[in-house]
């Protein structure tokens, strides 16, 4: 012992501390104590996960052993032993590291103290000759380089299977995924409308509904701008199995997922807020299954895949976690870096998993490429992203703008253009919360590719138009079809689109035909084109007609895009510095919204958009709140009533307690409450507890 320290020692003196730290596909080294060792289980164990950093003891020591001291290491957040065998360092700023921690922080580009952000004029880094971490300065020689030859050879990285690796230089094509292990064959064959659910055929994965604003119209009279309501849902899932409108169960696995995370460590997500996205990244982790695949892309003024596409095995899983945990925030933010490299992961890949998806979370601005005055979002996804004529379903990027400092356009741009979600946290305790009702989502995928096709039956029945959000919709030139590209449903979720058509009069009859529903969709994993239709929609014709009440179900819908459409239009007048103007629109749209017939009526969904809109225009007091939370918070809802799925968004005026989510399915809410379960096992993390708010109501009536 005492020449190895006599060796250290003289390795100090020439500025040059030798240690060649293990990498992910690297057993543990033999010279740790067991107890500090941590098993599969202790790894996937949330009290294992990283909270925030904390200042170590100052001082610059390279000590014997000693049992009097302990400090903890701010990287890894472990004990830091005298006489354990490893090198401590001290930086100039006196907090103190793990050498080889810090040694492989630097290494990746970060300069600066993890702890207090100080720029650091002598650091630890990795001589590129020697692929050893060297304490560089001026004064190092061939002289030290030889020592430090002699003392620690040149070990061979072995790699261990399939596990994920953190790679010190990244390849020129992400085409290194993990082999995709077969999935059970699911028979079936296409199905239509007139199949029975049975023991040979796998259970109807869709159902339509129709409903006309009113039950009749007199006969004489001709309608324009009739509304008429189309109601789509996706199957139910029990435990991985689909389940029908009669409850029949069948076997049907759930789809796997390639997920990509693109995670923002730049300076400012330093302390709680790289602790809390650190534990949220364990809970996705946790979640996924051992099909689904993972892949992590950081950036702050660079991007790095942390590791490729891998399979979350029980090995996948824990060294994800170890390579999370591993991440420091330093420097800027490129997200337009990060983003690229994220979708290079999905475009570069040999094989597919059934459903894909980009999450991005972030908590500031693009300080590289979006700093013109008005940036061109489109530059941020590659053209295979972008929606056009001959890729109708692109991958998803479900982007989370947390924090006041955040660009909630910018998120919100990426998620439209690719057909994901936009959320905004205001609150960064609930980044999990967040997190978890997305993956819910994602691990749920009932349908794909799903396409409504809408055709007149009368001759002289014509579509006027189709309210659809920001589902890609037309109607085509003779007005006696349209059609809607609706892509992906998660098991139980609901669609609902208003067509706008004319009624001509009749001279003799007691009923119009009016339209026929044509549902065509794919099943993730039988890969089998199913083709649904509805029955016609007819209306009665009577002489005289009665007072009518109009549908509450196409009412509450016209109620939304209302809403919608005012929301979009108080963010144009905001932008433009006329907040009263944008609160005054708002206003309006309350007042309109309260002489409908749903309201009256006393429904809670309207109730529910109307303190939303009063919650936006609380946040449009001044120019400095707008900029804060209220731009992201509209955004976010639009977001939602846009696609008719869930986002998480800030706020507290709401009341969650007694309104379920509109947009939120069973899966969404089940993984929700396992978030919620993790953080209440854990006694320190009670006040982090908030609701996750998003837009409310009460279940629809159907």
């Amino acid at each position: 012992m005492g020449s190895k320290w006599r060796k250290m020692k003289k390795a100090l003196g020439l500025n040059l501390c030798t240690y060649l730290p293990r990498t992910l596909e690297e057993p543990p080294s033999s010279c740790l104590n067991s107890a500090e060792k941590l098993s599969d289980a202790a790894l996937l164990s949330p009290v294992n996960w990283p909270m925030t950093p904390t200042p170590s003891s100052y001082g610059l020591r390279l000590s014997r052993n000693s049992s009097k001291s302990s400090k903890t290491c701010s990287i890894c957040l472990t004990k830091m032993k005298e006489g354990g065998g490893h090198a401590i360092f001290t930086a100039e700023c006196s907090h103190s590291f793990h050498f080889h921690c810090i040694a492989s922080n630097v290494k990746h580009g970060n300069q600066v103290c993890p702890v207090c952000r100080s720029k650091w004029k002598d650091i630890p880094m990795q001589h590129p000759m020697l692929d050893l971490p060297v304490l560089f300065d001026r004064s190092h020689n061939d002289a030290a380089i030889n020592l430090a030859r002699r003392l620690h050879p040149p070990r061979r990285v072995m790699n261990q299977g399939h596990a994920p690796q953190i790679q010190a230089s990244e390849p020129s094509m992400f085409n290194d995924d993990e082999q995709l292990e077969q999935l059970p064959v699911i028979p079936g064959k296409s199905s239509s409308s007139n199949d029975v659910s049975d023991n040979n055929r796998p259970v109807r994965m869709m159902d339509i509904k129709i409903h006309p604003e009113v039950s009749a119209v007199p006969r004489a009279q001709s309608c324009g701008n009739f509304d008429v309501l189309v109601h789509l849902k996706a199957a139910a899932t029990v435990a991985g199995h689909a389940v029908s409108e009669n409850n029949q169960i069948s076997q049907y696995p759930r789809a796997p997922v390639d997920l990509v995370t693109v995670l923002d460590i730049s300076g400012s997500m330093a302390g709680t807020k790289l602790a809390l996205l650190k534990r949220a990244m364990g809970f996705v982790i946790q979640n996924l299954g051992s099909n689904d695949r993972l892949s992590v892309i950081a950036f702050s003024s660079t991007a790095r895949r942390l590791f490729p596409l891998t399979r979350m095995s029980d090995t996948g899983r824990q060294q994800a976690l170890q390579a999370v945990n591993s991440l420091v925030a330093n420097g800027g933010t490129n997200i337009a870096e990060g983003l690229r490299k994220g979708t290079k992961v999905m475009e570069d890949r040999r094989e597919k998993n059934p459903v894909s998806s980009i999450i991005l979370l972030s908590d500031g601005r693009d300080t590289y490429t979006m700093n013109q005055p008005e940036p061109n979002y489109k530059l941020l996804l590659p053209l295979s992203m972008h929606s056009n004529d001959n890729k109708r379903f692109q991958i998803p990027v479900h982007s989370f703008g947390f924090g006041s400092d955040h660009d909630a356009s910018l998120m919100h741009s990426v998620s439209e253009i690719s057909g994901g979600t936009f959320s905004f946290i205001e609150s960064e305790a609930v980044i999990q919360d967040a997190l978890a009702q997305c993956i819910g989502g994602l691990l749920s995928v009932a349908v794909q590719e799903l396409r409504l096709e809408i055709d007149g039956v009368c001759p002289d029945v014509r579509l006027g138009s189709i309210k659809a959000g920001s589902y890609s919709s037309v109607v085509l030139d003779d007005g006696r079809s349209g059609i809607i590209d609706v892509g992906d449903l998660y098991a139980d979720e609901e669609r609902d689109f208003l067509v706008s058509i004319n009624i001509p009069a009749e001279n003799a009859g007691s009923e119009t035909p009016l339209l026929k529903l044509r549902c065509v969709y794919k099943g993730p994993l039988t890969k089998e084109i199913v083709t649904l239709e509805s029955h016609v929609l007819k209306i009665q014709r009577p002489e005289k007609v009665g007072p009518e009440v109009v549908s509450i179900e196409v009412d509450r819908q016209r109620n939304r895009f209302l809403a919608a459409e005012a929301m979009a239009q108080a963010r144009t007048s905001a932008e433009q510095g006329d907040l009263s103007t944008a609160a005054s629109i708002l206003e309006n749209c309350r007042r309109v919204l309260s002489e409908t017939a749903a309201a009256k009526s006393r429904d809670r969904f309207c109730a529910a958009l109307d303190a939303e809109l009063k919650e936006m225009q609380e946040r449009m007091t001044s120019r400095h709140v707008y900029e804060a939370s209220g731009r992201a918070y509209i955004l976010s809802g639009l977001s939602s009533h846009s696609w008719q799925r869930a986002t998480a968004r800030g706020g507290d005026s709401i009341d969650v307690s007694s309104l379920v989510q509109a947009y939120q399915t069973p899966s969404m809410a089940e993984m929700l409450r396992r978030s919620q379960a993790m953080f209440l096992g854990s006694p320190s993390n009670h006040r982090l507890i908030q609701p996750l708010l998003s837009f409310t109501s009460e279940p629809k009536p159907r």
